[in-house]
């Protein structure tokens, strides 16, 4: 197992509060004009939900709005969100995503995890919703109303969307509520069918790269990771915020191919099967003589030497398997070798491969050749 520690990433990405990117900017206008008390920003990630959920609740609860309906950015309001100190706004996330965007626990949760009683939650927690259902009761503080923000929407289990079905289909007051959600599919339908939808708008790939310019990337960087996330600004910048540049992520082709762990040693269980996951598609491409879509086609050994359909069907399933259990690894350091075991039989022709299972570190290889 490598035991090499991670370089600190060479670039920081921008708060995601900060000035929204043009296309994000005109969606979020064109929502300010419509009326509606609860939104529910839905899109595959990387295409900026929480920024426009983010924008929306600034520009709600804004004493001096511009004239198109947006944030000001100076006044009391505006400085109460950006400093996460506004009396009529109530975040609702995991608390883990709570600690990522600096957002502030309740005191309750805050002392147990002070006091190691629980590690910090994964999904947004029944008592969390309870506290939003009280909040929404309240008299606004600042007489502009009060809004909800919900993200990642997904993270709410059944339990705790059903508890706020009854508020969010009658909102007591002046209450809004915005939800954006990367996977809307797994909302229950009677959530969704409270809420005006707004599916995301992609991005120009020129435009989307031009901004990733403007928050510090070399152009190089910016085309070589708008297309590993797929063409999704936001997840190329949080690419790049983990380390992973241009010449880093077009390793990994070859690295999976050849079992190496190091070429994927800063990655968490999840990113690196994320990481697989793409590299399991473009190997069918190149196999097929199509062009890779996350890849270039120079980062893959030539189609001779990849292996052929049934390996990378068998291969393409366990990584979906895998996936469901990446938050939760019995050992992360294993986990990631078993990954790339994987990988590798799953790439190299069968010629190639025989003969080199017994590196496996957790699951026999039959189940993978």
């Amino acid at each position: 197992m490598s035991t090499r520690k991670p370089a600190a990433p060479a670039f920081v990405a921008p708060p995601q509060d900060g000035p929204l990117p043009p296309w994000l900017q005109q969606q979020m206008l064109d929502l300010l004009q419509q009326r509606g008390h609860a939104w529910l920003l839905q899109g595959p990630s990387g295409l900026g939900q929480y920024a426009i959920a983010l924008g929306l609740v600034r520009s709600w609860l804004c004493e001096q709005p511009q004239a198109d309906g947006s944030a000001c950015g100076h006044c009391e309001s505006c400085h109460g969100v950006e400093v996460r100190t506004h009396p009529d706004l109530f975040v609702l996330m995991p608390e883990t995503q709570l600690h990522e965007l600096d957002w502030p626990l309740g005191e309750k949760a805050q002392k147990e995890l002070d006091d190691k009683k629980r590690k910090p939650s994964k999904e947004i927690r029944i008592e969390s919703m309870r506290d939003a259902v009280e909040f929404s009761q309240r008299t606004s503080s600042r007489n502009r109303g009060k809004a909800v923000l919900i993200y990642p929407a997904e993270r709410m289990n059944h339990v705790t969307a059903n508890a706020l079905l009854k508020t969010l289909e009658e909102p007591p007051g002046d209450v809004r509520f915005v939800l954006a959600t990367e996977a809307a599919h797994q909302l229950l339908p009677t959530i969704r069918s409270r809420c005006m939808t707004h599916t995301m708008a992609w991005p120009q790939q020129e435009q989307a790269a031009v901004w990733l310019e403007q928050q510090g990337l070399p152009a190089h960087d910016a085309a070589a990771l708008l297309q590993a996330a797929g063409g999704r600004p936001h997840d190329a910048l949080a690419l790049a915020s983990q380390g992973v540049m241009a010449a880093s992520w077009r390793q990994l082709p070859q690295a999976a191919w050849s079992g190496q762990t190091a070429a994927f040693a800063g990655f968490t269980p999840l990113q690196a099967i994320d990481a697989l996951q793409k590299i399991c598609h473009d190997a069918f491409l190149v196999r097929s003589g199509s062009v890779p879509r996350f890849f270039a086609t120079e980062d893959f050994p030539t189609a001779d030497r990849l292996a052929g359909w049934n390996l990378l069907t068998r291969w393409s399933r366990q990584l979906a398997r895998d996936r469901r259990s990446a938050e939760h690894p019995y050992n992360p350091g294993l986990f990631l070798e078993d990954l790339l075991s994987q990988a590798r039989l799953a790439l190299q022709p069968r010629r190639q491969s025989a003969g080199r299972a017994a590196g496996s570190a957790a699951r026999p290889v039959a189940n993978y050749r």
